[in-house]
C-alpha cells in the first residue's frame, strides 16, 4: 500500500484501537471491520472529525456469505443439482426461531474523503440475529436512504432506524430476498392478469426446479500436448 494509505490506516488504529480490525486486501484498498454496536459512533466520528472528514458515502451493500469459499467446481464428480445459487433446493426462508450463521450477512460502507483525498471501507456483520439487523447511517449521511432499502430488499437486512424502510426494487407482494444464496432461480410467487377478476394476480410460482446443464469437470486426453497434432485414431 502507498505511504497516504498507511498513514490514514496508523490513524485509524490510533483513533479506534479495538473496536476496529484491520482486514488484508489483494489490491491495496483500505478496509476495517467493526461491530455493528459501533456502527454510528465510528461513522459519526469518521465524518466530522478533521483527521478524516469522510463526507460523502459512496455506496452501503449488502453481502451474503453462504458457502463462500467453498471451490465447488474443483471436482470430477457430476451433481444432480447443479452450482451456485440454490438450484433445486425449496428453501424459501428460515424459520423466525432459527438463527443465522454469525458471518452469514455483513453490510459494507464505501466512504470517500474529499478534502484528503482518501477512500476507505468498512464492514459489519449482522451477527446470528434473523432477521439480521444492524444500525442506519442516514443521519450521518443522507445518501444512506435508498443504498439501505436497497440491501433490505435485497438481502433482508433491516436498518434500525431507517425513516422509511421498505422495498425499492421489487415489488409490494414479492416474498423472499433474491440476493440471498438460498433464494430459488425460479423465485417464490408468479404475477398473471386473471381475466375472470380482471387483474394482476399473484400465486405460487408454477416452474419446477430443475438442473439445466449438469456440469462436471473431467481430465481429457485430446488437450494433452503429446498428441496435439496428431490425426484422429
Amino acid at each position: 500500500m502507498s505511504k497516504r494509505t498507511e498513514k490514514l490506516a496508523t490513524a485509524m488504529a490510533d483513533r479506534f484501537g479495538e473496536r476496529i480490525t484491520r482486514v488484508s486486501s489483494r489490491c491495496g484498498e483500505l478496509t476495517f471491520e467493526l461491530a455493528p454496536a459501533d456502527i454510528r459512533e465510528v461513522c459519526t466520528a469518521l465524518r466530522d472529525e478533521p483527521a478524516f472528514r469522510f463526507g460523502m458515502l459512496i455506496d452501503v451493500c449488502g453481502v451474503d456469505y453462504l458457502g463462500f469459499g467453498r471451490q465447488e467446481w474443483e471436482t470430477e464428480d457430476a451433481t444432480a443439482t447443479g452450482f451456485s445459487r440454490a438450484a433445486g433446493r425449496d428453501v424459501i426462508l428460515p424459520e423466525p426461531q432459527d438463527s443465522f450463521p454469525p458471518k452469514r450477512f455483513a453490510v459494507v460502507y464505501h466512504l470517500l474523503s474529499l478534502e484528503h483525498n482518501w477512500r476507505l471501507r468498512l464492514r459489519a456483520f449482522t451477527g446470528e440475529a434473523n432477521p439480521p439487523i444492524v444500525p442506519s447511517v442516514t443521519e450521518i449521511w443522507s445518501a444512506a436512504d435508498w443504498f439501505e432499502r436497497e440491501a433490505f430488499d435485497l438481502f433482508g437486512i433491516l436498518f434500525e432506524g431507517h425513516p422509511d424502510l421498505r422495498r425499492l426494487l421489487t415489488d409490494y407482494g414479492f416474498i423472499g430476498h433474491p440476493f440471498r444464496k438460498d433464494f430459488p432461480l425460479s423465485g417464490n410467487v408468479e404475477v398473471r392478469y386473471d381475466p375472470e377478476r380482471a387483474r394482476v394476480i399473484y400465486q405460487p410460482v408454477s416452474i419446477e426446479p430443475r438442473t439445466l446443464v449438469p456440469r462436471v469437470i473431467r481430465d481429457d486426453n485430446r488437450w494433452e500436448p503429446d498428441l496435439k497434432g496428431r490425426p484422429d485414431g
